[in-house]
């Protein structure tokens, strides 16, 4: 219960929606934090009910025109290790007809290591809804050693602005087993600005771990 208290309290002091294929407007934002916990699927590895990890996130992008994103990206890379990554986003097709693309370029380090992280997106909005594609490589500058990941996000608008959105998360680290994990989310308006996030974790292959996330987004 003072976990839970705890990650309630870290998600109400701070503020996904990234913008993926579609680029931030300019002089709009957009920021999310998000606390993370896991704990092995099986129930029989458990020495306690608390979580074996806790982690927390952070995101934010601004557009500085209507085609150029700036952001940045703390958290955890596709390794498990600490990230802080600022990036830079340009749209590479952004019609009314068809999918919007999205080229994106990072710098940044990885537990302690410097990195350089280039990226595409791709989504098609739907009726009441979207579905992107969204890939990244994190290359080691002084090693060339390269992970990569590729997220496919599907989401619904529902009733009263709330969302639905599923996603699986997929990585493939240089020297260890290629994951994929299902990452189901709610999100819920609070006001004007700022929407709650509820969602979970769950390991499909090469992560054994279920998890839940606590979250706010805002934009502005």
């Amino acid at each position: 219960m003072r976990c839970l208290s705890l990650v309630l309290l870290l998600c109400l002091l701070a503020q996904t929606a990234d913008a993926g294929a579609w680029p931030r407007k300019a002089k709009s934002g957009f920021a999310s934090v998000a606390t993370r916990l896991t704990w092995p699927q099986d129930i029989g590895r458990w020495s306690d009910r608390g979580p074996t990890e806790t982690y927390q996130t952070a995101y934010f992008e601004y557009g500085i025109t209507d085609r150029l994103t700036v952001g940045f990206d703390l958290g955890r890379a596709v390794s498990g290790k600490g990230k802080s990554i600022g990036f830079i986003q340009y749209p590479l097709r952004n019609r009314d007809a068809g999918p919007k693309v999205s080229a994106q370029l990072g710098f940044g380090r990885i537990s302690g290591r410097p990195v350089m992280r280039p990226g595409v997106s791709v989504g098609w909005g739907l009726d009441r809804g979207w579905v992107s594609v969204d890939t990244v490589a994190e290359i080691q500058i002084d090693s060339a050693q390269t992970d990569y990941k590729i997220d496919v996000t599907w989401g619904r608008v529902l009733s009263r602005d709330m969302k639905l959105v599923m996603q699986v998360q997929t990585g493939a680290p240089h020297d260890e087993t290629v994951f994929a994990r299902l990452a189901p989310s709610l999100v819920v308006p609070i006001s004007k600005r700022f929407r709650v996030v509820v969602g979970g974790t769950y390991g499909l292959t090469g992560d054994d771990t279920m998890g839940l996330k606590l979250g706010l987004w805002s934009e502005f």
